[in-house]
């Protein structure tokens, strides 16, 4: 009875209580779904049946790891996650910096238009940057003007090699105001008085920025690293409304491609599709431990 009338106890059994709801929705959301998924992907399942009928072993990620379709898909992942981690983060630091130095006029509508795209549904985002891509769209008019060429067309758009540049180009213009207001936020902890100190003995704005504010802010990078790699995972909606995939896989990622084994094929090989995404999950997760890691590094040489 004195250990649950002590302070401690109480105070743990509060921390209890407050997490077990959420503990108790986030495996009920998140926890079964892939353990059941990981179950599937081991077993012949039949979707019109509703049942497994036997365990198949690891035939469903041999299949896949045979798919030539899936290594192009991986390529292309790992180009969102590329554009994610060092195109928008640093983007969005240099333009939080911009604004933190007030270094550009109008501030208040600089950053509203620059953060102003991800306030939008992401498929409508897709849809609306697929009509202006495309051979009626705005940009192809603008570039048949310049070319002086009425049936000019936008060829990288069916290029393989280049097919993945305009989806990069709208990722960079969708989520770079997303993690400006994070690093914007962040700057205000930065003592003012460091920075003055810097420019009366003669620092220029480059050498503030990469000397003070970037080392500053290096742990809020790594974490901001996590949540791009795990959100470029994750991505589907942007990708599927912009190109579905097409032309001919040329812009498929991973999530595309279990969506499709999933549900456009009849019958769908639900199995098929839960090897992948257990191949998505197992390189979020291991991402997220590479960028962890480097956080705890870069902490270790600050202490």
């Amino acid at each position: 009875m004195n250990f649950i009338k002590s302070k401690e106890s109480k105070k743990a059994i509060t921390y209890i209580l407050f997490v077990l709801p959420a503990l108790f929705i986030y495996l009920l959301i998140i926890g079964y779904p892939i353990l059941r998924s990981l179950y599937l992907s081991f077993c012949d399942y039949n979707v019109v049946g509703n049942q497994v009928e036997g365990w198949v072993g690891l035939k469903w990620y041999i299949k896949m790891f045979k798919h030539k379709v899936f290594w192009w898909d991986m390529r292309n992942t790992f180009i969102v996650v590329f554009v994610s981690v060092f195109g928008q983060i640093p983007l969005g630091l240099v333009l939080a910096y911009i604004l933190y130095r007030k270094l550009v006029r109008f501030q208040g509508f600089f950053q509203g238009v620059v953060f102003l795209p991800i306030t939008l549904s992401m498929i409508v985002v897709g849809i609306l940057w697929n009509k202006m891509f495309s051979a009626v769209g705005v940009i192809t008019g603008v570039l048949r003007v310049i070319h002086n060429d009425p049936q000019y067309t936008i060829s990288m758009l069916t290029d393989k090699t280049w097919a993945m540049l305009p989806v990069a180009f709208v990722l960079l213009w969708l989520y770079t105001g997303f993690y400006m207001i994070f690093f914007l936020a962040n700057l205000q902890k930065i003592d003012p008085s460091i920075i003055e100190a810097a420019m009366i003995d003669g620092a220029s704005e480059f050498q503030i920025f990469t000397k003070i504010v970037v080392p500053a802010l290096a742990g809020t990078m790594v974490v901001l690293s996590i949540i791009a790699i795990s959100g470029s995972f994750k991505g589907f909606d942007l990708i599927y409304g912009l190109t579905g995939g097409g032309p001919s896989n040329y812009t498929e990622v991973l999530t595309i491609y279990m969506y499709k084994y999933a549900f456009t094929f009849r019958p769908g090989k639900y199995d098929f599709a839960c090897a992948i995404s257990m191949v998505i999950v197992a390189l979020c997760i291991l991402l997220a431990i590479l960028a962890n890691y480097i956080k705890t590094k870069l902490a270790g040489r600050e202490a």
